[in-house]
């Protein structure tokens, strides 16, 4: 049986900043955020491997880096739902440090490790011949299955603006579809260079409703500074609710600084997507530890 869906909440952020511009901020959350399929990743999934289910593949085969938070959902939705699991990994083998990586061999993932130059190829090479009777999901898991599943996401539809992290356009292409005439969606890209994103979205989206950001990557997908990590850590410290180094950090960082900014109008209600994958952290302060930069 699918993993049924976990207990998502609507809590409110208290700060004199949303108070002076009359602003209601509310920030969507899983009750289990350290869950291996946590946030989006279930709603991305969803129909996926039930279309899989449906249609006696033998396994689910999708593609990520080392730390990729959809590979270890992935293996762990696969798991549950009593099919193999295959990921195509970017880059060498690695030891067993790697936490993503042990974790999502012991929900039964079979690894295949390939070079960046091939990985950069991946969308030329066959697949199904490699891997007989293999859904292929995307990397990030973003396809038309994984939209309907994001129409789904939200649990309140009580806002003005809804904004989210934007990786592969899946997650805010659902929730675009999901949302009224009178709501507007912010999306925020995690990407440097994410302008292609635009016409990613409107592949599966007809409305224009929504606009993306691109002034908070801090320089690159997985990248990050000590400015970062700071305000990572001091949000937990205020509001008890951690944020992860790829995706959340940078989307709440810009939303907190776009309402400096007055980019909302006073008397709304902004609704902040809290999309999962604390599991890179660990990744994330292993790779910083020289630089002495700890997320807490």
């Amino acid at each position: 049986m699918f993993l049924k869906s976990k207990n998502r909440r609507v809590v409110s952020l208290k700060h004199p900043l949303f108070k002076e511009k009359k602003l209601n901020v509310l920030v969507q959350i899983d009750d289990s955020p350290y869950d291996q399929c946590s946030g989006n990743k279930w709603w991305k999934l969803k129909y996926n491997l039930l279309e899989a289910k449906k249609n006696n593949f033998s396994s689910i085969l999708t593609f990520g880096g080392a730390f990729s938070n959809h590979i270890l959902a992935v293996s762990k939705a696969a798991q549950q739902m009593g099919i193999k699991s295959i990921g195509i990994i970017r880059g060498e083998e690695l030891d067993g440090t790697n936490h993503t990586l042990k974790n999502a061999k012991l929900n039964g993932m079979e690894f295949y490790f390939i070079d960046r130059s091939t990985y950069r190829n991946k969308e030329n090479i066959d697949w199904s011949q490699k891997f007989e009777n293999s859904f292929i999901i995307p990397e990030g898991g973003t396809n038309e299955l994984a939209v309907k599943g994001c129409k789904e996401f939200l649990v309140s539809n009580l806002f003005d603006y809804v904004c989210c992290s934007v990786g592969t356009g899946g997650t805010i292409s659902g929730i675009i579809n999901s949302l009224n005439e009178s709501q507007v969606a912010v999306g925020f890209s995690a990407l440097k260079n994410g302008f292609y994103l635009e016409n990613e979205i409107k592949k599966y989206v007809d409305s224009d409703n929504w606009s993306l950001n691109h002034d908070f990557h801090f320089n690159g997908y997985a990248k990050m500074n000590k400015e970062l990590v700071d305000f990572m850590n001091q949000f937990k410290k205020t509001y008890h609710i951690p944020l992860d180094p790829v995706y959340t950090s940078k989307l709440f960082y810009g939303v907190l600084k776009l309402i400096e900014q007055d980019y909302f109008p006073n008397n709304k209600t902004i609704l902040i997507v809290h999309s999962g994958g604390l599991q890179g952290i660990d990744g994330m302060n292993q790779k910083n530890k020289s630089k002495q930069w700890y997320i807490e």
